[in-house]
């Protein structure tokens, strides 16, 4: 019996991948608002893109994991920004909206 070792390392990927997205979404928030979510969807089509491209069927899977993280993350910047009108996230005090 040979063991997938690809797929492992591909959950995780996908876990590193969502990890980084949360912070970077309530970071994002925090300082921007929500106005940076073309920057989401810019990075999301340019994985999605290079998804497409690459011949590796794992380095082409990581890009894909990359590229929709990129475009739930627009959804969820702007459920963020009611996190934080509810309170339950600090406001930056410095953003003018």
């Amino acid at each position: 019996m040979e063991l997938n070792w690809q797929a492992l390392a591909l959950g995780a990927v996908s876990f590193l991948i969502i990890g980084l997205f949360h912070p970077l979404v309530i970071k994002g928030e925090y300082y921007f608002g929500k106005r940076i979510w073309p920057l989401f969807a810019l990075f999301g089509a340019g994985f999605l893109v290079l998804a497409l491209l690459l011949s590796s069927a794992f380095w082409g899977t990581v890009a894909a994991l990359v590229a929709f993280s990129c475009f739930w993350s627009i959804k969820e910047l702007f459920e963020q920004e009611q996190r934080v009108q509810r309170g339950w996230f600090p406001a930056n005090p410095k953003r003018t909206k």
